[in-house]
């Protein structure tokens, strides 16, 4: 090479360092001839923009002109180098390369120079898998083949001959039909055919017989590169071969990384994925491995990127995973899901810190500060007859997750930086495992906080029903899903229960849940019955679902719900439910019988299906009753279909007298012992039916005479029910409301009391227009009576029943104390 005073100092290193990444191509005056798409990656230049160039031009760091040039005469004497250096991205920022350059003959006595490197930061780090085998493997002379785009040699270096015994002269303008078995030749020109045709770098193994021992087949190992001219189109095909016959050791290990692909990560539980990590390596790698976690990451919790190095106190660490040869030396202290603490001196709290790799070919347990702080473990190593140990940080994005440590007894041979690369590897794959399981975790928390945070913390029945309920989520495969439930007090002691399931799971699911019980709240603040207010609900889903459709970047917010609504008055134990798309309730009379009754099943919420229409079902209960609410995650599971899952249910719930609260929980216990594929919902409720002498109703004639006679009848009833301090309240309630009756309502008219946790006054009529309160204006005479009782009420609204309507309005039965 000439011309080349500006090419990078540089420090000589071992060629199997060098993983032969980024591959370019120079003429003798070091200008360049040929680019890879990995160079590009590498450091930034396109083809285009270095093709026509001077290498040191481009790349080197400028003022080292004397010094390079006394490089490149050195270069030029030993027919090639390697080593690191220093290269200039094209974005101004230097990286610290490992660099192989090595010489090329051609036709004539002509020079070319191939140029090799990688980022020696992820060399180190062993993040691609590419990397690490051209690491592993690249203990031979590496042999150099240039093709041009009809996969003719135009190019090859010395090395080359040591692999088949082909001197170069033979090679120009040959195929490798001419020099290679026919099966053999076809199979790598097809390989090449393609990183032509792809720009992507191919790796291929093919057997050859080399000059000595041609009786003796040997196994070689290329990578194929696509060289491309200064347009960015295909120039010719670099390959790159390494004898690999032998290298058993290396086979192995390529080996151990293929098979950590498949057994690393197999769920989202950490402490799991630490035990994998550990079993792999032994008896594979080490004699002993074992694997701690900073203690917050089991837990969902991320430790800090800074842990350790503001000379605070390191974090504990919790063992998550040991592997032996002889599980007999792994007795306590080395026990599984133990709590320990790193010495600030020892080589852990240095790895903690730092998040560089310790590697100890010679154990020295004798002496040091954390072997006189813990001797007791100290002594453990020394039984254990550890003599090589290898510390490697778990580092995921920028956080120090935990250490890896891997030790030698039985095997003789001190651990080498090959075993460290290797090692390094295994821990990068169990890390990214391990963060997808924390990031799975921190998720799956948020989802689960906000589920439980959007559902009823404390659900009471009032005089309707006694109610228990119990929530599970799904298993961490599948993550928390959408189930909910409510129990809504509604007018006239009545109580509305409700169980409901979003599809899906994650956050989106826990979201559009609490979306849906608020929209279950309001319509049923409404009073609307169960088929109504499911037929309002379904217009409300479809429609959330057509604003996230205009998004094609949104995820919808609710995909479907199945959703099932019951309202039970104790008063007539009338029940009424209506379903869409849910699994029936229970029923289980006070003799214990169960039935599953006959519901229109409707269609699940937001399908589209809205001229189906939903309907209800209206039956009487027995007091004592029990209702179960629940969602079908409950009776469906992986192995059994719903009919045993009901059987089941019943089964539990024969028992109506038993707390609920008891039930509930003999209930869960028939669930498969492994976690719920899906979210688990139970809602019971037992009905109780309010006394004759708790309620009064009287049927008022169509005249103002009624105002009256309404007024009288319910001064009366207070003072038998020892209600005196409400009669004057009560009297003006009733006047306005039966007032308005007459005047805007339709007869028969109707006033009822009814005394329970609260006093509720009704009055029917025969007109289904809802009052509306008016804004009267300053002289109007009218206009002001539902505003007085609006002041007079703790609350008060109306409903719509079979024949008319019902205004009501509800009062203390005796007054709140004072905040």
């Amino acid at each position: 090479m000439t011309n080349t005073d500006h090419m990078p100092l540089a420090e000589p290193v071992s060629p199997r360092e060098i993983p032969d990444a980024a591959i370019a191509m120079l003429d003798a005056q070091g200008t360049v001839v040929g680019w890879t798409h990995a160079a590009e990656q590498l450091v930034g230049y396109s083809a285009g923009e270095v093709v026509g160039r001077s290498a040191a031009h481009v790349l080197s760091p400028p003022g080292d002109a004397g010094r390079t040039s006394a490089f490149a005469e050195q270069c030029r004497a030993q027919g090639g180098w390697s080593g690191t250096v220093a290269v200039r991205h094209r974005d101004g920022r230097m990286l610290t390369m490992t660099l192989r350059i090595s010489l090329l003959w051609g036709q004539g006595a002509a020079t070319r120079w191939l140029v090799s490197g990688a980022d020696i930061g992820a060399l180190s780090s062993g993040a691609a898998d590419g990397s690490v085998r051209e690491s592993l493997l690249a203990h031979a002379p590496v042999g150099i083949v240039v093709r041009d785009l009809q996969l003719r040699c135009t190019w090859v270096n010395d090395a080359m001959e040591s692999h088949d015994g082909i001197p170069r002269d033979r090679r120009f303008g040959r195929r490798l039909k001419d020099s290679l078995p026919g099966f053999e030749a076809e199979a790598l020109e097809v390989v090449m055919r393609q990183v032509l045709e792809s720009g992507t770098t191919m790796v291929h193994e093919y057997r050859a017989w080399p000059p000595a021992g041609r009786h003796r087949e040997h196994v070689f190992s290329a990578s194929f590169f696509c060289l491309q001219d200064a347009n960015g189109k295909p120039l010719g095909v670099c390959s790159l071969s390494v004898d690999v016959t032998g290298n058993r050791r290396a086979r192995e290990r390529l080996a151990i990384l293929s098979e950590a692909s498949t057994r690393i990560g197999s769920s989202l539980d950490v402490m799991q994925t630490g035990q994998e990590l550990a079993e792999i390596a032994v008896p594979l790698l080490a004699d002993h491995a074992l694997v701690d976690l900073v203690e917050s990451v089991p837990f969902g919790v991320e430790p800090s990127p800074r842990t350790g190095t503001t000379g605070g106190r390191l974090p504990p660490l919790r063992r998550a995973g040991l592997a032996s040869i002889d599980l007999g030396v792994l007795e306590l202290p080395w026990a599984r899901e133990e709590v320990r603490h790193a010495h600030p001196g020892s080589p852990f709290a240095a790895v903690l810190r730092t998040g560089r790799s310790h590697l100890e070919p010679v154990l020295d347990t004798q002496a040091g500060p954390w072997v006189d702080n813990d001797p007791v473990r100290a002594q453990k190593v020394r039984d254990s007859g550890v003599h090589s140990l290898m510390v490697v940080p778990i580092r995921a994005r920028r956080c120090v997750l935990g250490l890896a440590l891997f030790g030698r007894s039985e095997e003789q041979k001190p651990f080498q930086e090959d075993d460290l690369l290797l090692a390094e590897e295994l821990v990068t794959r169990a890390a990214l495992c391990l963060d997808n399981a924390l990031r799975y975790a921190r998720e799956r928390t948020a989802a689960l906080t906000l589920q439980r945070d959007l559902l009823p913390h404390r659900v009471q029945g009032g005089a309707a029903v006694e109610v228990a309920s119990r929530y599970v989520p799904a298993d961490m495969e599948y993550g928390v899903g959408g189930d909910w439930f409510d129990v809504i007090e509604l007018s006239g002691a009545r109580v509305a229960l409700v169980v409901g399931d979003v599809v899906g799971h994650g956050l989106n699911a826990a979201a559009a849940m609490g979306r849906l019980r608020t929209a279950v709240r309001t319509l049923a603040d409404m009073d609307l019955p169960p088929h109504e207010l499911l037929a309002h609900l379904d217009d409300t889903v479809r429609r959330l679902s057509e604003e996230d459709a205009d998004d094609p970047d949104q995820v919808p917010a609710v995909a479907g719900a199945t959703c099932l609504y019951t309202v039970y008055d104790p008063v007539t134990r009338q029940c009424t439910m209506a379903r869409a798309g849910h699994p029936p309730p229970a029923i289980i009379d006070p003799q214990g019988h169960v039935v599953f009754p006959d519901l229109p099943a409707g269609a699940p919420l937001g399908l589209g299906l809205g001229l189906v229409p939903f309907e209800s079902v209206e039956l009487e209960l027995p007091e004592g009753s029990l209702l179960a609410l629940y969602t079908d995650g409950l009776v469906e599971s992986r192995d059994d279909d719903i009919d045993v899952g009901l059987h089941r249910l019943g089964a539990a719930l024969a028992q109506p007298e038993s707390p609920l609260e008891d039930l509930c929980s003999q209930v869960i216990e028939t669930l498969p012992a492994q976690a719920p594929a899906d979210d688990v919902t139970l809602l019971l409720a037992r009905t109780r039916a309010l006394q004759p002498a708790q309620v009064a109703s009287w049927d008022l004639p169509s005249e103002p005479t009624a105002v009256c006679t309404a007024r009288r009848a319910a001064a009366r009833q207070l003072s038998a029910w020892g209600l005196e301090h409400l009669v004057t309240t009560v009297e003006l309630i009733v006047s306005e409301l039966v007032t308005n009756a007459l005047r805007y309502g339709e007869g028969p008219n109707r006033l009822r009391l009814i005394q329970h946790q609260v006093l509720t006054c009704e009055v029917f009529d025969g007109d289904t227009r809802s009052p509306r309160p008016r804004h009267p204006r300053i002289l109007d005479e009218n206009g002001r009576g539902l505003f007085l009782v609006a002041r007079l009420c703790r609350r008060w609204g109306s409903r719509s029943v079979a024949d008319g309507k019902v205004v009501w309005a509800e009062q203390d039965l005796f007054p709140t104390a004072a905040a």
